[in-house]
């Protein structure tokens, strides 16, 4: 899918292009490749003289090929933003090039995104683009609204993954956790882990990014400060999800605790059975005894003498652990 983003009146305003003429009839500030497909590649290299590297979205891109800038003026920056989906959380790795300098190039001024799959953040900052005039005056604001929208949809996400943790943890410390429920617990723990990893890895990506672009000087003093408001929001949450990561830990550990608990009084039950058995399996043990001289053998109430034996051998220890409270 091919997006196009111009400006009319401060205001973003989106044209889906179906065909190399229709792009030609607009001069946007942003287009956005959503999925695109090879024709729409060529018609961004045949309008506006931009290659696309086949690699543009690839997850095994070096490090240091995530943040550069070519000679021709042609900014590049890779970057990861957060998909919050309850089934599937997700990064999706978003390229942006943007030319600066060449005039000779329709590109100049043009923000270009490729990216696999819809991301919230885009539709946020679509939304919001439309209903603010001025929001947005050139294609580097754009760049940056992007960043700052993203860090404001990781933010809520943490907020929800705090609510998640409330849920749990009022399940866990308000009762009886049976193992079942502690299945439960752990399950959601692990997810919510999950989700707060990918999010400390996400603004952790985004801070570099906003920073390659601070140190490129293509920032003019307005957007240099809201860089930087960005990179304060971004520390915040950074703290926020380390708090969160001990949250969980401190949940996962009371769990796994319940969990030991209740697999202790199991094992407390067969230990006290066992020592409780004893006596009458001693009992029966000697009168199993094959001697031909036995005093009970000939005895007529001999049989149930034994038997009420083991019983009381048997009861005799299990009152005495009732009454110390040891199978409570």
């Amino acid at each position: 899918m091919l997006n196009i983003f111009s400006l009319v009146n401060g205001r973003l305003v989106q044209e889906e292009i179906e065909s190399l003429e229709e792009l030609t009839r607009f001069q946007p500030i942003w287009v956005d490749l959503e999925a695109p497909t090879p024709e729409e590649k060529r018609w961004i290299k045949h309008h506006y003289a931009l290659s696309i590297p086949e690699d543009a979205t690839g997850e095994d891109i070096e490090e240091s090929a995530r943040f550069y800038e070519e000679d021709n003026g042609d900014l590049h920056v890779r970057s990861d933003f957060l998909i919050d989906d309850d089934e599937e959380p997700r990064s999706v790795r978003v390229a942006f090039i943007l030319n600066q300098y060449n005039g000779g190039n329709k590109s100049r001024g043009v923000l270009f995104t490729i990216h696999d799959e819809d991301v919230p953040t885009f539709r946020l900052l679509r939304m919001r683009a439309r209903r603010a005039p001025g929001l947005i005056e050139d294609a580097k604001d754009v760049l940056l609204k992007l960043f700052d929208a993203d860090a404001e949809y990781s933010a809520d996400t943490l907020e929800n993954i705090y609510e998640a943790l409330e849920k749990a943890s009022t399940m866990v410390l308000s009762g009886e956790v049976t193992d079942e429920l502690a299945g439960k617990v752990l399950g959601a723990i692990a997810r919510q882990e999950d989700l707060n990893g990918r999010i400390r890895r996400n603004v952790m990506d985004t801070r570099r990014a906003v920073s390659f672009m601070m140190r490129s000087k293509m920032l003019n003093a307005e957007q240099f400060e809201e860089a930087r408001q960005i990179l304060r929001d971004i520390e915040s949450l950074d703290n926020h999800t380390a708090f969160l990561f001990d949250k969980i830990n401190f949940l996962m550990d009371a769990t796994v605790g319940f969990i030991n608990i209740n697999q202790n009084k199991i094992i407390k039950i067969f230990s006290v059975a066992s020592v409780a058995l004893l006596p009458p399996t001693l009992i029966a043990s000697i009168y199993g005894m094959n001697f031909k001289y036995m005093p009970e053998l000939d005895w007529t109430l001999g049989y149930p003498y034994v038997l009420a034996l083991m019983v009381t051998s048997a009861v005799g220890p299990m009152w005495y652990f009732r009454r110390r409270g040891w199978l409570g």
